[in-house]
């Protein structure tokens, strides 16, 4: 029962397939392959716009090259406090920005208002010596709370930085599970919402060590190709890169993975919830479920060897905040999640507590 991250779980089939397919014969090195041309070729059409695709390998590279692109060394980025660019990437945003300054915000749930970014605007005005200069805005689409940004939200948040002439980038490490959960089409939920860079994620849902950065203004990725070399994310054999997206791509099956993840996590919602004085922090809207557990549903889960992490409770609602005896988990579930280890974690839960059955094995 492993519930830690979908970053646990394997390559999809079809994914894996490609690989071998891609590995016979002979192809031009460093991108020129045809199989990058497709895949370029496949956003364009996905996106509904000529952009400019960079594939990387890793969703660090993948957001650091984006911002790098988007705020010089001077620069800031405003983003969430909680965001992944700020908390979990070894400081890479500031290495490969030369400098450039993460400010975070705060957002119940993770997410950032309009407010809460039109203030810091106005604290922060423009060509002042006194601090970094504001130049991008990066949110993260699904969060990490696994909450997600409607259509209306991206565009309310742009629009509050568009005065001030600020690049938005859209960290879409789980983009596929937002997509899905809201029933949009990828157009509608970054460019023409406002969204300038997107960090197009598919390793957490079913690519072995593919992203792709993507620029809907091409005059924005003028860097981009210099940068991703000086960096190390130029493959020599990139047509491996391209054949894990190209896989992806195809016939929607990047869809198809992200709905059975978020079909498992409603499943698993559903589980949770029946099990005596079980909460939810915020409610589960892609393929994460943040959940309260009292401490005695917690051992049972962990004496069986279910895997999940606990999480900080900083961003919840004042009045969602565990109580005494309870603490906030983080359960995520991936495209290979079976309604097996779902139907166990259930019946685990509800079986006799382990105390119990420890003081009448020493009776017997």
């Amino acid at each position: 029962m492993n519930f830690r991250s979908d970053n646990t779980a394997g390559a999809s089939e079809k994914v894996l397939a490609a690989l071998i397919e891609a590995n016979g014969g002979a192809q031009p090195a460093y991108g020129a392959d045809e199989l990058t041309k497709e895949v370029e070729k496949s956003l364009c059409e996905i996106f509904e716009r000529d952009i400019a695709a960079f594939l990387v390998v890793n969703g660090t590279a993948a957001n650091s090259l984006a911002l790098a692109c988007a705020a010089p060394p001077w620069g800031a980025v405003l983003c969430h406090m909680e965001s992944h660019v700020f908390d979990d990437e070894c400081g890479a945003p500031e290495f490969f920005t030369g400098g450039g300054k993460l400010v975070g915000l705060p957002g119940v749930a993770c997410k950032l208002e309009p407010a809460t970014v039109a203030m810091k605007l106005e604290r922060m005005p423009a060509r002042s010596l006194r601090h970094s200069e504001l130049t991008a805005l990066s949110i993260t689409q699904a969060t990490e709370a696994g909450t997600i940004y409607t259509c209306d939200e991206i565009a309310a948040l742009t629009e509050v930085t568009r005065s001030r002439g600020l690049t938005v980038h859209m960290d879409g490490a789980r983009f596929a599970n937002a997509l899905v959960a809201l029933g949009c089409t990828p157009a509608e939920m970054t460019w023409k919402a406002g969204v300038d860079i997107l960090s197009f994620g598919a390793t957490k849902n079913g690519c072995l060590a593919a992203e792709a950065v993507i620029f809907f203004d091409k005059g924005k990725s003028s860097e981009m190709a210099i940068r991703r070399k000086r960096a190390g994310h130029t493959l020599s054999k990139g047509r491996f890169l391209a054949a894990q997206m190209q896989a992806y791509l195809k016939d929607g099956h990047w869809l198809e993975l992200a709905r059975n993840a978020n079909a498992a996590a409603a499943k698993l919602e559903e589980a949770l919830l029946s099990l005596p004085g079980v909460r939810l922090g915020w409610p589960r809207q892609s393929n994460a479920v943040f959940a309260i557990l009292p401490e005695g549903v917690d051992q049972r889960l962990r004496s069986a060897k279910a895997t999940y992490h606990a999480w900080s409770p900083d961003w919840l609602p004042v009045k969602s905040m565990p109580k005494p005896g309870e603490t906030l988990f983080r359960f995520v579930t991936s495209f290979r999640t079976s309604a097996a280890e779902i139907e166990t974690l259930r019946a685990i839960s509800h079986s006799e507590p382990i105390a119990s059955r420890s003081v009448r094995a020493k009776a017997g």
